[in-house]
């Protein structure tokens, strides 16, 4: 039981640690070889990272709720871009035209909803066919994307509304919208997979689905909300992020999926589903966030922080795969 309990305190501080050991790093090393004279780990700097990592942390969000489940999501990218254009397409239209400013909760509202009819759409395949999650939302991965690009051709989506542009970059204690709705997110999809029977469903299907179906657990309505879910996250995220920006280009989104799944991953969550945090997650997003941002501080490329990230995603599922070893002969594997 000892032994249990500190494996568990590992694996939930690793990413914590490595977090700290990342801003001592890049504190130091951007003292010799920064271009910039500002501190790496000043208040305004770290504020705005939490920012950035809005639009992958809200997704990241959903994905851990869906891995736990056993399942994956890899639409969401598509998804993101498909409600972001229908908010800011939406807000063209004659009758939202003449609401004025009036028609920002709506056209939030039709964004939300197309993310929600998405993911129920993926969450009903799953279900009824039986087919894996990872087929059916590679599959929808590319049938979103391709709506994307045929509602509005190969063309940015456009419309500024300063109003909804003053929502986006409101501040409180220094916290823009997108680092609010981020937080907030954490803060209420944790409440429900650890204070919930529908978290603690999510974690036995994960598990064990035969057992859960065996316990009476209804694991096809399940999967269906948590894909909701995820849909619904992956249309805030753009919500949060569109609000301010005022454009949508039909390749936005893409790899978003890939970016989720590493922070997931990296805040430790068990790709086979039964395991992971919330707040590991929130971890692992800004984890990945403090290394783009850091190797680009001391003068890194593009290329160079995609090396490193990946890198450290497979020392992390091999570090994963001798923590929960089943007995000691599959190390000579």
């Amino acid at each position: 039981m000892k032994n249990d309990t500190l494996k568990t305190l590992v694996k939930g501080g690793a990413i914590w640690g490595f977090i700290i050991l990342e801003l001592a790093f890049f504190e130091i090393a951007g003292r010799f070889w920064s271009l910039s004279d500002s501190a790496f780990m000043d208040l305004d700097n770290m504020l705005l990272l939490l920012k950035q990592s809005a639009p992958i942390g809200i997704i990241a969000v959903g994905m851990t709720v869906i891995m736990i489940n056993g399942n994956i999501d890899l639409s969401v990218g598509a998804t993101y871009a498909l409600a972001g254009i229908v908010m800011l397409d939406s807000m063209n239209w004659p009758f939202m035209e003449a609401m004025g400013d009036g028609a920002i909760p709506l056209a939030w509202a039709f964004a939300l909803l197309t993310g929600c009819v998405l993911g129920f759409i993926n969450g009903m395949v799953v279900w009824k066919t039986g087919v894996d999650a990872f087929i059916v939302t590679l599959g929808a991965m590319l049938g979103y994307r391709g709506l994307v690009f045929m509602y509005n051709g190969e063309q940015p989506t456009y419309h500024l509304n300063w109003t909804m542009v003053d929502i986006a970059e409101a501040q409180v204690l220094g916290l823009q919208t997108p680092a609010i709705v981020f937080l907030g997110v954490v803060l209420i999809v944790w409440l429900v997979m650890t204070r919930t029977i529908h978290g603690r469903n999510a974690y036995a299907i994960g598990d064990n689905r035969e057992a859960a179906v065996n316990a009476g657990i209804r694991v096809g309505p399940h999967f269906v909300l948590n894909f909701v879910l995820i849909g619904f996250l992956a249309a805030l995220s753009a919500v949060a992020f569109y609000s301010g920006s005022g454009s949508v280009n039909p390749n936005d989104g893409m790899l978003f999926e890939l970016w989720a799944i590493t922070a997931v991953v990296l805040g430790g969550t068990k790709l086979t589903g039964g395991r992971g945090s919330v707040i590991g997650t929130l971890g692992g997003v800004v984890a990945i966030q403090l290394l783009r941002k850091g190797l680009g501080h001391i003068g890194a490329d593009s290329e160079t922080v995609n090396l490193v990230i990946g890198t450290i995603l497979i020392v992390v599922l091999f570090l994963d795969r001798q923590l929960n070893r089943k007995g000691a002969g599959e190390l000579k594997v």
